[in-house]
Formats: structure tokens, C-alpha cells, sequence
């Protein structure tokens, strides 16, 4: 883990490096691609009612597992695949998890047909621009807000499953669509540029 004299966000320490490595580089940076919104979709979805380290441990397998996060390739995804998906020790074993990516893939697809991409459609619900909040502490970040609920209620009008309140606001706050950094974290000014 780092040894730097850094100040970052309290979630992000002592856990392993991995973690640090996904603050300092990833967390909160403004994700206008479609598939590292469809990544984090698929991940953040996952992650239901486990912590985020079991997740992002086993990202790799997610990868390999999930056609490199392809959301035409996983929208193809046959009953017998998901099968052998509910087999690999290297992703979480959750048979509605994983029926649920394949759901969400197919999903995904339709609102890129009707948005013309995923991450146009979801940045609306922003206005295009990140949140910049101006949190002092971890305990005065909210888990869910007025955006990540209207959010949430689209995606489970269009179909998607596993897409609660909570997943959408850590969804937002991963891919950059607020920035959630503590004021007094390295990478706040960082992330806000």
C-alpha cells in the first residue's frame, strides 16, 4: 500500500493495494465510454450486499468470464453458458447476479439503440455534467440521492435488474458521474478537473 504522505479517502486504505490503486486511478473519474459503463454495470450490480474489495478482487475473472464486457457478446449468453458461469470460482457464483448481467446486456443494447449510447443516457440524468459535492466526511456521504432514485426507477422501467438506488449512487460515484472524493482528498481537484 502506499507509502506516500497522500491524503485520501478513508474507504480506500488499509485494504490492499488493489484498492488504493482503484481510488488513485479510477474512482470518480468521468466515464463517457460506453463500456466502462456496461464494466461498472455489470460490477457494481455484482456487488450487491457484499463490499466492493470481493468485487474488485475479482475483476480479472469478471473480464475473461463476461467476453472482456462486451454487452452485444453477454446479451447472447445461453442458458447453458450461464450454467458454467454459476461454476467459476474466479467470478461470484450468484445465479440471479449472473442472469441478471445477461438481462442488463440486452438492455443496454436497447438504450444505446434509443440514445444513440448508454452513456448519453445516462450522463442526462446530470445534465452532462459531474456532481461536485463537498463532502468533509465519509459519514455525511449519502448512500442514495433524488438522482440515483429517478435513475434507478428508469433502468427497472427499461428492464434492468439488480439496479437499486444504492448500486446506481456507487454506479455514479465509480464512473465519475459525481464526485464523491472527500474536499480534503488528493484526488478531489484531480477528479474535478
Amino acid at each position: 500500500m502506499a507509502k506516500d504522505k497522500k491524503i485520501r479517502c478513508p474507504w480506500s486504505q488499509g485494504v490492499s493495494d488493489a484498492y488504493e490503486i482503484y481510488h488513485d486511478h479510477e474512482w470518480g473519474v468521468p466515464a463517457r465510454d460506453d463500456a466502462t459503463q456496461f464494466e461498472f454495470l455489470v460490477l457494481e450490480s455484482a456487488q450487491a450486499g457484499l463490499s466492493w474489495s470481493t468485487v474488485l478482487h475479482k475483476r480479472e475473472g469478471y473480464r475473461r468470464a463476461f467476453a472482456g464486457f462486451d454487452p452485444v457478446k453477454v446479451a447472447r449468453f445461453t442458458p447453458r453458458k450461464i450454467e458454467k458461469l454459476i461454476a467459476d470460482p474466479k467470478i461470484i457464483r450468484n445465479r440471479l447476479k449472473i442472469r441478471s448481467a445477461v438481462t442488463n446486456a440486452q438492455a443496454f443494447l436497447a438504450v444505446q439503440e434509443e440514445f444513440g449510447s448508454f452513456s448519453a443516457y445516462i450522463w442526462g440524468f446530470v445534465e452532462g455534467e459531474p456532481v461536485q459535492n463537498r463532502w468533509r466526511s465519509q459519514q455525511d456521504m449519502p448512500a442514495t440521492t433524488p438522482i440515483s432514485d429517478a435513475l434507478s426507477k428508469d433502468l427497472k422501467q427499461r428492464g434492468f435488474k439488480f439496479v437499486g438506488s444504492t448500486i446506481m449512487y456507487a454506479h455514479m460515484q465509480a464512473t465519475g458521474l459525481v464526485n464523491d472524493h472527500l474536499i480534503n482528498c488528493y484526488r478531489y481537484k484531480e477528479v474535478q478537473k
